[in-house]
């Protein structure tokens, strides 16, 4: 699987994102005060063989699974790669996992992004001994159809161009539930539009029509991007998939109190640590949902007692007991919440790692002790691969301005005014180096002299030369917004920019859909994109794409 596009790349260290969180950078570098939350490092390559000796599974259970697997993937026009990767899986490989919302058509560039990293996953584990397969968990369970029923495609321009399927179901219900009608048909021909004539296109038009859902429409994609690829896709909503995990659903009941103690201590834990909660967890806790009059209905703990205690499933009162009868008798009416969705992801699967981003590495800073309650294992998680893909226009503005994505990531006004500032006169650009120059080369001097007659008033000196260097800086910044005001085509590059690079204010991966770029360059974009997946390399990448 190679390709003729040229890709080139530059790593750039997370801290370095806007928003990155505390943390994600200290699991990142795996830093001694985050290390009792997660088991293992990111370093897949340390643990690989002595984790897959852990990972307990059922064989009746792989069995079944290895059904619905097999018939579901059938479904969706499996190729023989992944036919092939369900059949080693029968036969006791282990699983990289990884997951994500059923967004319109495909969702953000990042969905791309988790199967690729599952695949490397994947291989490498197999490579070091330890026979492993990628699947990928689609959440057609999540009810937030806002997240998922739009997406945005890049126009002919480069723009960002946001397209909304307005099908509907009932409020709050799965959005696996939710049925494409005619109103999908136009979404598809704009998108055709924008994407013109290619392989992408005939796969959006056989995917996304009348009859079919978020969930399937996203599955039957994936199962053509992934073909070569082998990805095994996995819809959790399969009613076979809730009797099989009847037995966590029981104990998220049963041992509610244990287990809302657990992530109360761990949450009080994380926050001790200077550590955010990714859940917010209280008392009325619980980790499930059922399914009442179609809508997906949070079960809350009112009381606990002897008896168990009473929950409230919206209006409904129901007992311990009841809550445990209604599970076993129909399953598929309950679902994990997202504290307990990787732990019965883990209980069906035998997985041997999970790859997600930051907000899932968070989820399982607080999972872990759900895993250790019902699981006796934690799955380790690693970072999917995370990058910026770097076109020919913007590569060319950027190298006229000299400029780098962290500069794009400041926000459009400050890319504006970096370039307003790179278009001064060449002379003005000189004084204001020399004005700089001037004020170190002097203060210096000031400071040795100062400080000769009076070390405590150094630092007064260093503060004041702070000070000049700040108002030149201001001065400057004046002077590039005047530029700016009276030159066109400042913005028209700042803009383009910021649109590629860093659109409405988020990395690019997490806004532009996936078949976009796909679309443009050809499938082979998967395999170029494929070479550049380092599970032990953890920056964000800057991917040149010519």
């Amino acid at each position: 699987m190679s390709g003729e596009l040229s890709m080139k790349s530059q790593c750039l260290p997370f801290q370095q994102i806007p928003h990155t969180t505390r943390l994600f950078l200290d699991y990142l570098s795996y830093t001694p005060s985050i290390r009792s939350f997660y088991p293992r490092s990111p370093i897949f390559s340390e643990w690989v063989k002595d984790e897959s000796q852990r990972v307990v599974y059922d064989g009746v259970r792989r069995g079944k699974v290895g059904e619905i697997l097999e018939r579901q993937n059938r479904a969706w026009g499996a190729s023989p790669k992944t036919l092939a990767n369900i059949d080693r899986f029968r036969r006791g490989a282990l699983a990289a996992v990884t997951g994500q919302q059923v967004g319109l058509f495909g969702g953000p560039l990042f969905s791309i992004f988790k199967a690729l990293t599952a695949v490397k996953l994947a291989e490498q584990a197999t490579a070091a001994g330890v026979d492993c397969v990628p699947v990928f968990w689609l959440a057609t369970e999540d009810h937030d159809l806002a997240e998922v029923n739009h997406v945005s495609l890049l126009s002919e321009h480069g723009l960002p161009e946001r397209l909304v399927v307005e099908s509907r179901g009932i409020d709050d219900a799965p959005v696996g539930t939710v049925k494409f009608g005619p109103e999908i048909e136009p979404v598809v021909e704009r998108a055709a539009a924008l994407l013109g004539d290619s392989e992408v296109t005939t796969w959006l038009r056989q995917a996304y029509r009348p009859g079919e859902s978020l969930g399937s429409a996203f599955a039957l994609l994936f199962a053509r991007l992934f073909a070569e690829w082998g990805v095994i896709l996995l819809d959790p909503a399969e009613k076979d998939f809730h009797h099989l995990a009847k037995p966590l659903f029981r104990a998220a009941i049963e041992r509610v109190s244990e287990l809302d103690e657990a992530l109360l201590a761990r949450g009080k834990a994380l926050e001790a640590a200077g550590y955010h909660q990714q859940v917010k967890v209280t008392s009325a806790t619980t980790l499930l949902f059922e399914v009442k009059n179609g809508a997906r209905t949070v079960v809350r703990r009112r009381s606990n007692d002897a008896n168990g205690g009473e929950f409230a499933v919206g209006e409904e009162r129901s007992s311990s007991k009841e809550l445990v009868e209604r599970i076993e008798e129909a399953p598929e009416t309950f679902s994990p919440n997202a504290l307990f969705r990787p732990v019965v992801q883990d209980y069906l699967l035998p997985t041997l790692v999970y790859t997600g981003g930051a907000a899932e590495v968070a989820y399982f800073a607080q999972a872990a002790v759900v895993y250790e309650k019902l699981l006796g294992r934690v799955t380790p998680i690693l970072p999917r691969f995370s990058a910026t893909l770097l076109e020919a226009k913007a590569e060319r503005i950027l190298t006229r301005y000299q400029l780098g994505l962290p500069d794009v990531l400041q926000g459009p006004e400050k890319v504006r005014e970096a370039i307003a500032a790179r278009s001064l006169p060449p002379d003005l650009q000189t004084r204001f180096s020399e004005a700089y120059a001037s004020v170190e080369q002097s203060m210096a001097a000031l400071r040795d002299s100062i400080g000769r007659l009076d070390s405590t008033l150094i630092d007064t000196a260093e503060s004041a030369r702070t000070s000049m260097s700040h108002q030149i800086d201001r001065l400057r910044a004046r002077v590039a917004r005047a530029e700016q005001q009276r030159n066109e085509v400042i913005t028209r590059h700042a803009d383009a920019l910021s649109n590629a690079l860093f659109p409405n204010k988020v990395l690019q991966e997490r806004e532009v859909a996936g078949v976009s770029f796909v679309a443009r360059y050809g499938p082979e974009l998967l395999a170029n994109l494929y070479q550049h997946v380092h599970p032990d390399c953890h920056d964000h990448q800057v991917i040149e794409v010519q």
